[in-house]
């Protein structure tokens, strides 16, 4: 007979908040680096007058991306939290992600262990040098930290695509249901 998996309602909120609080800080810090980029906005504002200096120009850039990053700074405490209770969760109701290292597993198991490993060490990535960029530690070494943060916009997409393959084979294989599972709990 096939396992129940069983999500509480604290697993799935710690989940779902999860998911809302990196595709927040995805988006943020991807128009951050692009279209919102201090350098082509005052470049945007050069365009339309020669009146101000490109410190002026730059000051102005910074003001206006400035509510956004605001949401970047906020969720980042959100994912921080959810990520604590996250481990918190796991420490006092056990791992709930097979172990990659153990031999008597399938490949698709030991893959989703890796998978799952995979996220907690980025998230744990992200999360350190994000307080690192915040609080100034280590500062000398800011730009190395800062660089290492933003491997999160290439990193956390192909999580994105794992996970979404995972569910994927899951509902197609021995995991069928996991969706309705993780939205609204028993199946």
């Amino acid at each position: 007979m096939e396992k129940t998996e069983k999500f509480t309602a604290l697993h799935r909120a710690l989940h779902w908040l999860t998911a809302l609080a990196i595709t927040v800080l995805f988006l943020t810090g991807f128009l951050r680096m692009t279209w919102m980029d201090k350098k082509k906005v005052a470049e945007i504002i050069a365009s339309k007058t020669d009146a101000l200096s490109g410190d002026e120009m730059i000051s102005i850039a910074k003001a206006v991306r400035e509510p956004m990053w605001e949401w970047h700074v906020i969720f980042a405490y959100v994912m921080i939290t959810v990520f604590a209770a996250r481990l918190i969760y796991m420490a006092v109701k056990g791992i709930r992600f097979p172990n990659p290292f153990d031999s008597k597993i399938s490949i698709g198991e030991r893959f989703q262990g890796i998978s799952y490993v995979y996220f907690y060490f980025l998230v744990a990535g992200s999360v350190l040098t994000g307080i690192c960029l915040k609080f100034g530690f280590f500062d000398e070494f800011h730009k190395q930290i800062e660089g290492v943060h933003k491997w999160g916009l290439y990193l956390y997409p192909i999580f994105f695509l794992i996970h979404f393959v995972g569910i994927a084979i899951g509902e197609h294989g021995n995991k069928r249901g996991v969706v309705s599972k993780m939205i609204g709990g028993e199946k």
